[in-house]
């Protein structure tokens, strides 16, 4: 967890207000969720390891002897935890809300989320996540405007040419289905393929036949992965994923997925679809019931956000089911590679004055320049002044002006 500066500060809000335009030039709504949730709720299996990362809140009023009785059952000693994701807290916000809300609802929830991760570079303990979805429609178009909403807002922030990876969790059941993978073993079969792109063909192989999975289904992906394949290029559509796929995937969930790419090119107003066809993307949230997906940007080797379809959620607090999916962007992420400073065009001035210049006359200088629209600090003048205003450099002001008892006009100067 961090503290954050006032430059820093003011970087990561620009960014928050060119991401929080852009979904709402496309229709999505802000909401707000609380920062605790109980702790059945976010137990209830459907986080996958976030749950074991989950930071929990003691139930009030236990004794000494009430938590060593209940020492073995964290359900008995917590009855509230932090939220370790917005999607848990956006299921139960619809189905506590349904009434008052749209049939199809698009949502913006934008907040902080803890994890007792490990500490490291890039992985923090509070983070802010920055959601938006669409509950309530099960066609192609939900992803569709998640898709084009989210890569408008990247484009926004200065990093063009982001595409997306996508897939489809159907498709990955179907295709381990055909190896002759059996439904119990599909979750460690999953966490396998998607090291991929790390351990590789040989890791894969190896590490499931550590598993202990049926050897014929291990035999049968290895020899898909290593089939000979043609270097032709294919942009994103039907021979794409049919081609990246074992024969006979089902028509309907590439149907599905080629819909998706058709909408997403229109909308972005391009003949290029800035999407991927990836047969091994996982994510590993368990609630992924359709498509999932991952943004992608040139310049990273990391994805800066994704999310997926999670139509089975919302179901388990309303008692019938509701189709959802969302896209998260990676804040964290984003925000280090937004290298822009200030927003365009504001004016952010410092004033530096002697100290025996009249309050009033600081006070009447700096509120004439806030009335035009500028940012206005008053700064005492020290015997270091270059010090100063490299500091005010620092923290974003664009402007300065020296103040002595009397002045009548400021003389402004570019601090650049």
């Amino acid at each position: 967890m961090r503290d954050i500066l006032p430059a820093d500060k003011a970087r990561r809000e620009r960014v928050l207000s060119v991401i929080r335009d852009r979904y709402r030039s496309h229709g999505f709504d802000e909401i707000e969720t609380p920062a605790l949730e109980e702790y059945s709720r976010l137990h209830a299996g459907i986080g996958g390891d976030n749950e074991k990362l989950a930071y929990n809140v003691l139930r009030r009023g236990l004794d000494a002897d009430a938590i060593r009785d209940a020492a073995d059952d964290q359900g008995a000693l917590a009855d509230l935890g932090l939220r370790y994701d917005l999607t848990v807290p956006l299921a139960r916000f619809y189905a506590s809300n349904r009434a008052q809300l749209p049939g199809v609802f698009r949502a913006i929830q934008i907040g902080p989320v803890w994890r007792a991760e490990r500490p490291q570079k890039g992985r923090y303990r509070q983070f802010v996540q920055c959601d938006i979805d669409i509950i309530g429609d099960d066609s192609s178009r939900a992803e569709a405007e998640l898709m084009v909403a989210s890569l408008d807002a990247v484009d926004a922030l200065g990093l063009e040419g982001a595409t997306v990876r996508i897939n489809d969790r159907r498709a990955l059941d179907w295709m381990l289905d055909s190896f002759g993978f059996t439904g119990d073993e599909r979750p460690g079969v999953l966490i396998t393929i998607d090291k991929l792109d790390k351990i590789g063909p040989d890791g894969v192989a190896a590490e499931l036949r550590e598993r202990g999975s049926a050897p014929s289904a291990v035999d049968a992906f290895e020899a898909f992965l290593r089939r000979p394949q043609t270097m032709e290029y294919n942009p994103f559509g039907e021979r794409q994923i049919r081609k990246a796929l074992p024969d006979g995937a089902p028509d309907e969930i590439v149907g599905h997925l080629v819909a998706i790419g058709e909408a997403v090119a229109a909308g972005r107003g391009a003949t290029d679809i800035p999407l991927v066809f990836d047969p091994f993307l996982v994510r590993g949230m368990g609630y992924y019931t359709g498509t999932i997906f991952e943004l992608a940007h040139p310049s990273v080797s990391y994805s800066l956000g994704g999310g997926g379809r999670y139509d089975g959620m919302i179901g388990r607090f309303l008692g019938q089911q509701v189709p959802a999916v969302g896209f998260s962007l990676g804040f964290e992420r984003l925000v280090d590679l937004v290298t822009a400073g200030a927003d365009a065009g504001e004016r952010a001035v410092v004033l530096i004055h002697d100290a025996d210049v009249p309050v009033a006359e600081l006070v009447m200088h700096k509120a004439g320049l806030v009335g035009s629209g500028a940012r206005v600090r008053l700064e005492r003048r020290t015997k270091n002044v270059k010090a100063l205003l490299e500091r005010s450099a620092a923290d974003g002001y664009t402007e300065f002006a020296t103040v002595s008892s009397g002045t009548s006009q400021l003389e402004l100067k570019p601090l650049s």
